[in-house]
Formats: structure tokens, sequence, C-alpha cells
């Protein structure tokens, strides 16, 4: 392996990334033989196939897949020494590719314009997803710093916790259980719930807090696959929603939902930042990661009290 080239490297990320060594070879501005040659050297020397050839395209064995990780190390690795020389210059300069599950991106960008009034040449990517998205993309090295509220365990990390994240049920101004006090969690089990996806952070925190009621999770009710289309359907009344408070603030300070005062909630998690721990923490990595622990909690939206028709909203 000590003779592969970055080019070769190269050429298998981007067969790997478009299917075809014809697309492969336009997207490094190269021609389709000169990438099939890489290819091709590439397995030689590994004395492996590093693709299945099929109707659809190159498909990535095992080994393909090995290389593809090793690559993708290295880029990081070589972008982590660009932003180390930079700062050995002196130059604050650097980049940060950060992750966010989908319930984080109603304040991922308030954490962005704080961070960047503290380093204003770090150039900052912003990539969203739902909790299996957000977790593909610290496998395949997509990102940098993930934020999200239940940091995976079958993969090597590094968590730290940000600040608090509450998790309430909320319905429409007009629900029958909008002004009742000390709802019981048999009561509310009764409603019809409208929940994301398997896998979610807020559906398995639901699926934990009824799991006590024989029953109640063989049909947890009707799956939407965003917080605003939930919102919506809550707002139209169409059922009722355990979510997190961090996505309902602005819906709240203008009486479009309320929070129910369910005993037991609201039921506090905590927000993590992630890194993998076989990632060589870059300058901009390493200030992002100290401006969390310092100011992270203070771009979370506030609630002064999570019951409904009673506490007051700040941002």
């Amino acid at each position: 392996m000590r003779n592969l080239t970055l080019k070769q490297l190269r050429a298998i990320q981007a067969i790997m990334k478009h299917g075809t060594i014809a697309a492969a070879a336009n997207a490094l501005g190269l021609t389709p033989p000169a990438v099939t040659i890489q290819m091709k050297l590439v397995e030689e020397e590994a004395k492996v196939a590093l693709f299945d050839r099929t109707n659809d395209g190159l498909r990535p064995t095992a080994a393909g897949l090995a290389f593809l990780d090793t690559a993708q190390m290295i880029e990081e690795r070589l972008r982590v020494l660009d932003d180390e020389i930079d700062a050995i210059k002196g130059v604050r300069v650097g980049s940060l590719t950060l992750g966010v599950v989908s319930t984080a991106k109603y304040f991922a960008p308030r954490l962005m314009a704080t961070f960047r009034n503290e380093h204003p040449d770090i150039a900052i990517k912003l990539l969203i997803g739902n909790r299996a998205e957000t977790i593909a993309s610290l496998k395949s090295h997509e990102v940098d710093i993930a934020l999200m509220g239940r940091p995976p365990k079958d993969i090597p990390l590094r968590s730290a916790v940000f600040g608090d994240h509450p998790l309430v049920v909320i319905a429409a101004p007009d629900h029958p259980l909008a002004k009742r006090r000390d709802i019981t969690k048999e009561r509310i089990a009764q409603e019809h719930f409208l929940v994301r996806e398997p896998g979610s952070g807020t559906r398995i925190s639901l699926e934990i807090f009824l799991s006590e009621l024989p029953g109640r999770l063989d049909d947890l009710g009707t799956e939407m696959s965003s917080n605003e289309t939930i919102k919506q359907a809550v707002m139209a009344g169409l059922g009722v929603a355990f979510i997190s408070a961090h996505t309902i603030a602005l819906e709240l300070e203008v009486g479009k939902l309320v929070m129910l005062d369910v005993i037991g909630m609201p039921i506090r998690r905590q927000w993590f930042s992630v890194v993998r721990t076989d990632r060589t923490l870059s300058p901009a990595m390493k200030a992002f990661q100290e401006f969390l622990n310092r100011k992270g909690a203070q771009c979370l939206p506030f609630f002064d009290k999570l019951y409904p028709d009673i506490g007051s909203i700040h941002r």
C-alpha cells in the first residue's frame, strides 16, 4: 500500500461518488482511460477488486469501502495540516464543517453567527439532516463536528455537553387539555400523537416515556418526516406531539401552539457536540469547541417557565 498516490485515491473517491468511470473522469477533469488506469493500478497493488461491475454502474466492494475510508481520512488530515500551517504563520483562518440534526437547525444559525463574530476568518459549512443522516456523515468523515441529542454508540466518539434540551408535549391552543394542569401520563397517552421517523431522538425519548403503559407502543401515532410538518399538523388539530422545546419558541410566542402541563415533563435531555476520536482537531475545530463550552448554552432559546399560557419566551 505504500506505493499509493493521492491521485489514485482521489480517482477511487470520484468513482464511488459518481458511480461510473465517465462521470468520475468528468468531475476530475481527466479522460475516462486515465481514471481507469488509476483504478487498475490500485487494484493491482491491493490484489483485490474495489468495485463490482453492475448494470447500474460500479458498486464498491468491502475493500473499496476500506479504501474510501482511508482516502477520506487522508483528505481530512491534509486539510488539518493546511490549517495548522496557517496557525503557525499567525494567519487566523480555517474551515469547519458542522453537522446538525434537524431539531438543532432552529438555533444553529445563531450559534454560527455568534461564533463568526469572534472568528470572522473561519469559514463554516452547515449540513442539516435527521439523526440517521447526521450519524452517517460522521461515519463518512463528511463533517468535523456534529451537534445532536444522543451520541451514537457504534462510532468511537468524544462528546461534550453544551446545553440543556427540554422535550415537551404540544397542542393547538383550543385543545381540550390546553388549560389543564397536572395531566397524567395515562391521560396524555390516550391522545393521538404525531411522531418522527423511527430512530429519531425525540421518538426514542417518547417511547421511553410511554414504555411502562402496556400496549401503548404498538401504535405510537402518525409518522411525519419533519418537525415543521408536525407543528403544522398540531396547529391544524390533527393531534398532539412530543417535541423539542427549542423547535417551537416562535410558535409559542405568537400563540400558535401551547405546551401541555404533563406530569414528569419537560423531560430534560442535553445537547452534545460530537467528534470522532480518530480525528485530529484542527485549530478551527478547537476554537469552535472552546466557544461551545463558553457560550453554547447562551445561544439556545430561553424559556422562563415551561408551562402553557404562563411563561414568556425570551430570545
